[in-house]
């Protein structure tokens, strides 16, 4: 083996190293932010791609989670607005996350996150989720800390308002 294929070989168990270790933490933030285990996961497939292609820059950033991070909830929003085509192939059923201890919690919080708007579902999962500061969440969307604020709080107000009757409903039985 050639010098330089010896290079591309180790970058390449570098990269493979590197998703495995991080691939359920995205891959439940894209459920979490889309709300479907297949759109999900051909998000983040994409971004996965993209990281490949560009693996030789990207291994040298300071802090890479975050870039990738970044990648992620950009290619998440962009993906929303396009609202492109979804095919559904095969039966079996997606792997449920183990975020919530109580499957009824779950179910009832993902459903409330899919009705909240994008960007505020995605400030949601940074902050709640995947429990960043506010600084880390502006720089993965790229904005500045005060419409992370500001979309963290409209984001809350408004999983309030669609958790409150079913909350009402739940302590009433």
């Amino acid at each position: 083996m050639t010098t330089s294929g010896r290079r591309r070989a180790e970058a390449d168990d570098e990269y493979t190293e590197y998703v495995r270790s991080r691939m359920v933490q995205w891959r439940r933030t894209a459920y979490l932010m889309c709300g479907d285990w297949d759109r999900g996961d051909d998000i983040l497939q994409r971004v996965l791609t993209e990281l490949y292609r560009s693996w030789a820059r990207a291994r040298q950033a300071d802090h890479l989670d975050a870039l990738v991070r970044t990648m992620l909830v950009r290619r998440l929003i962009d993906e929303r607005r396009l609202r492109w085509a979804r095919v559904r192939l095969g039966t079996a059923l997606p792997d449920v996350s183990r975020a919530f201890a109580d499957p009824t919690d779950r179910i009832t919080l993902v459903g409330a996150l899919r009705q909240v708007p994008p960007r505020q579902r995605a400030v949601l999962v940074l902050r709640y989720f995947q429990d960043l500061s506010v600084e880390e969440t502006a720089r993965a969307m790229g904005c500045s800390t005060g419409t992370v604020k500001s979309q963290t709080a409209k984001g809350l107000a408004t999983l309030r308002t669609l958790l409150t009757p079913t909350l009402t409903a739940n302590r009433e039985e």
